[in-house]
């Protein structure tokens, strides 16, 4: 067994465990109190649900109990612990961010598309028995209002406003339902012998509009042209980028073109949930609230309502991305 460095804000201890004629396993623990073992089961079911219907996942593995999530109490804390196979292949970080050699990053980005649109397809079919959180249960005024510091009450009105213009949106079999919530390179690994991208880390999966997770995908795609000084050769590149992971997706499934004008609302949501995921790793490690320039630029790009996270606008810097001067909470 070898303990996966943690990253900043991670809620869980990650092992990979090797033993001979097994195969890798990776064996997760989630310790803090935020999440009860029906919220931990939802997530399994849904992943095994996932693979069973040909989903490119890392399967769960059932305990010697036949359980897919188990539990150890000790000093009147539980420690939830599941099991799952080893993804085939790195990430792209661990290969230094180079592709297949000889391989256009064309194939890598329609994979990106393809295997999410295959994960969007069969979550269309999927009833729980164990159900997971909606989108509208953690993200509302009350708890925005809540973890937020009061001296950003202009960002707290920008999030409402966001809600509420979320609430209006349809939310039917073909838009709305489990989705990943975390789709980006961390969260899966490449075969770099022949391309297939295994994903995991369904920690954050809950039921959303499938838009949310095309908004993270475009948002990865910023890492290939961050450091491109001329903001017209940054647009023309993620224009390109984004049309070759939609050939992917519809490969697989269907989105409204409706749906895929929303992408500058999303992309809000998506630096709504980035923010909120930073107060509240703060608050879980008993920090005083304080705002970073990675943190400041998020809220500056949600209260002036900048779209496309600033990527084309004057306030992005290819010298410092996605950042901007410290401000005062």
């Amino acid at each position: 067994m070898k303990l996966i460095p943690p990253h900043e804000g991670g809620r869980n201890v990650v092992y990979t465990c090797e033993k001979e004629d097994a195969g890798a396993k990776i064996l997760r623990i989630a310790f803090l109190p935020d999440r009860s073992r029906e919220d931990i089961l939802g997530e399994m079911e849904y992943v095994r649900y996932l693979f069973e219907h040909g989903g490119s996942v890392s399967n769960v593995i059932s305990s010697r109990q036949g359980k897919l999530v188990e539990e150890i109490t000790y000093d009147n804390h539980s420690f939830f612990i599941c099991l799952f196979e080893k993804a085939k292949g790195k990430l792209m970080v661990e290969n230094h961010y180079q592709y297949r050699e000889g391989v256009p990053l064309s194939e890598y980005f329609y994979n990106c598309g393809k295997v999410l649109g295959r994960l969007h397809h069969i979550s269309k079919s999927y009833t729980p028995v164990h159900r997971r959180y909606s989108f509208f249960d953690k993200y509302n005024a009350v708890y925005l209002d809540e973890l937020i510091p009061d001296s950003l009450s202009m960002l707290k009105g920008k999030m409402v406003e966001v809600l509420n213009t979320l609430k209006g949106l349809e939310r039917d079999q073909e838009t709305f339902g489990m989705i990943h919530f975390d789709y980006n390179d961390g969260n899966y690994s490449i075969d770099f012998d022949n391309g297939q991208i295994t994903v995991y880390d369904f920690d954050s999966s809950c039921f959303g509009w499938y838009m949310y997770d095309l908004a993270d995908l475009w948002s990865s795609g910023v890492g290939w042209v961050q450091f491109e000084p001329d903001a017209d050769k940054r647009k023309k590149f993620m224009d390109d980028y984004f049309e070759t992971v939609l050939e992917g997706y519809r490969s697989e499934t269907g989105i409204e073109n409706w749906m895929l004008d929303k992408l500058p609302l999303f992309f809000k949501a998506t630096l709504m949930e980035g923010i909120v995921d930073t107060f509240e790793v703060m608050r879980n490690n008993g920090e005083d609230p304080e705002c970073d320039e990675e943190l400041s630029y998020r809220i500056k790009c949600l209260e002036d309502d900048i779209p496309y996270r600033g990527f084309f606008h004057e306030i992005y810097s290819c010298e410092n991305p996605f950042e901007f001067e410290k401000r005062d909470i």
